[in-house]
């Protein structure tokens, strides 16, 4: 293959469309996820917080993971580097960065991937998730996606493709190995009621007739077991792939709540859909992005060679990936190496039968019997007054109300737990600012307790009789009464 050749086949000019998504919609995603620190980090693990960050630092002298709170940390100047996000993941929205040549928006974005490392990887179990490792692999790689004054750079676009099959094959892979409930295609009798925070149409979906349950979760193979090999395949199919996928996605989207997850698998997807079949869905859209946009310039050298590199990078570190897919011990949402990239994805390989709610409660009276007016706190987004419709919070990430589900599942005796229920006893505002109610207005409680409840969702006819979405069943006393003086994890 000649010069001139190689660079045409590098060249993806009917691809404008598909980088315009990816550009502004991962950008977009980064806002939402600094916004998400900036509101939540400090109580949660800043100097303060329940797990605090000087403290973890000071544990591992020699954290071995990139972060800029590496020497020091400080609520300041974590507020500090959100802001720097936020601020850059705005303008990258807007497109300003893209009107100049293409090492700009690669440097912002890759400021983007920097900075929000620095924070996931101090974020200990408040950012173990899925969808943290995602935004930081998805920002690294549309940074080489170059600017509006070069074609979209048609390696990188695969790379892209790449990521989603990893997400999409990877999830169906772990499912398939995973609980018999997928193989016999039972898993959404109870995915939609035991999922980790309901949304506002859950309950809805969960009273489905089975015969579509059973639908949906052959829907469900099929998008993630089949169709991201069709990604790679010749216009329109690839197209077409990218269109299942990103209707599946949407139906999760308006059934649950999962932070980003769905919401940036729709934005990747684009990555598959070039622009006449865009244009031919949506007439509104241009079919010649430079007749509308102005003339391209050649493709610089310099910017093959960078794109080039970073290709060769990603390929290379596909490997790790590639090898855990056809594992038996398939690993889910793991990391290779320190920068977070090419990783592993998959969730849900087995599904929750049943629904344990964690409700924590305090009272003002000196005899914490159970004859004390206990209250309970109510959260943002986790299941606790039964009559209350969930919230739709996605893309937004409530992250104390996601390890509230964590917590049946493993043990309520986790460290950080202990920590939060120390911070009712003291009233700390700014752990009372992740709730929706606190009972007590600011007074601290003398007491504060968990129990367990079994929740369900009502049936229609329960509805009708009662106003419940939820039927809830108590069960036991998880953590009994602690005062002040007594609590685990409170800070001297």
């Amino acid at each position: 293959m000649d010069w001139v050749a190689w660079l045409d086949w590098f060249n993806a000019p009917d691809y404008e469309f598909a980088r315009q998504v990816l550009q502004r919609g991962v950008a977009a995603l980064y806002f939402v996820a600094f916004l998400s620190s900036l509101n939540q980090f400090p109580a949660l693990l800043g100097e303060r917080g329940l797990l605090p960050v000087p403290d973890y630092l000071e544990a591992f002298s020699r954290l071995r993971r990139p972060t800029l709170f590496r020497w020091r940390y400080s609520d300041r100047l974590l507020r500090a580097v959100c802001g720097t996000g936020l601020a850059i993941s705005a303008v990258l929205v807007a497109g300003l960065p893209q009107l100049g040549p293409p090492w700009v928006p690669l440097i912002a974005f890759l400021a983007l991937w920097l900075l929000y490392m620095s924070i996931v990887n101090v974020g200990q179990t408040f950012y173990g998730f899925g969808w943290e490792m995602l935004l930081l692999e998805a920002g690294f790689t549309v940074a080489f996606l170059g600017s509006d004054q070069t074609d979209p750079p048609r390696t990188i676009l695969i790379l892209v493709a790449w990521l989603v099959f990893r997400l999409e094959f990877g999830a169906g892979m772990i499912k398939i190995r995973g609980g018999r409930e997928w193989r016999d295609l039972t898993a959404l009798y109870y995915h939609h009621e035991t999922q980790p925070m309901p949304g506002p149409l859950s309950r809805q979906a969960h009273l489905l007739p089975k015969p579509f349950h059973r639908i949906e979760v052959l829907g469900n193979h099929f998008a993630q077991l089949v169709v991201p090999f069709f990604l790679f395949a010749p216009q329109p199919i690839a197209s077409i792939a990218a269109g299942i996928i990103i209707f599946t996605q949407l139906w999760l989207v308006a059934s649950g709540n999962f932070a980003w997850l769905n919401w940036i698998a729709i934005v990747l997807a684009f990555a598959a859909v070039s622009d006449p079949v865009a244009h031919a869905v949506l007439p509104v859209l241009p079919l010649d992005w430079h007749a509308a946009g102005g003339a391209v310039v050649e493709t610089p050298l310099w910017w093959l060679v960078i794109t080039l590199a970073a290709t060769a990078l990603l390929v290379a570190l596909s490997y790790w990936p590639i090898r855990n897919l056809f594992s038996h011990h398939q690993l889910m949402n793991a990391s290779f190496n320190r920068w977070q990239l090419v990783n592993t994805y998959g969730a849900f390989g087995t599904v929750t039968k049943q629904r344990i709610e964690v409700a924590v409660e305090g009272t003002l009276d000196q005899d914490p019997d159970d004859a004390a007016d206990w209250r309970e706190y109510g959260f943002k987004g986790k299941p606790g007054d039964v009559r209350r419709l969930p919230r739709q919070f996605a893309p937004y990430h409530l992250r104390l109300d996601w390890l509230m589900w964590f917590l049946p599942l493993r043990t309520v005796h986790d460290e950080w737990f202990y920590a939060f229920l120390a911070k009712l006893l003291e009233a700390d505002r700014a752990v009372l600012r992740l709730l929706r109610q606190d009972p007590f207005d600011g007074e601290r409680p003398r007491w504060v307790r968990a129990r367990t409840y079994l929740y369900r969702f009502s049936s229609r006819a329960e509805y009708r009789e009662t106003g419940q979405r939820w039927i809830r069943t108590p069960l036991y006393e998880a953590i009994p009464p602690l005062s002040l003086r007594h609590a685990p994890g409170r800070r001297q």
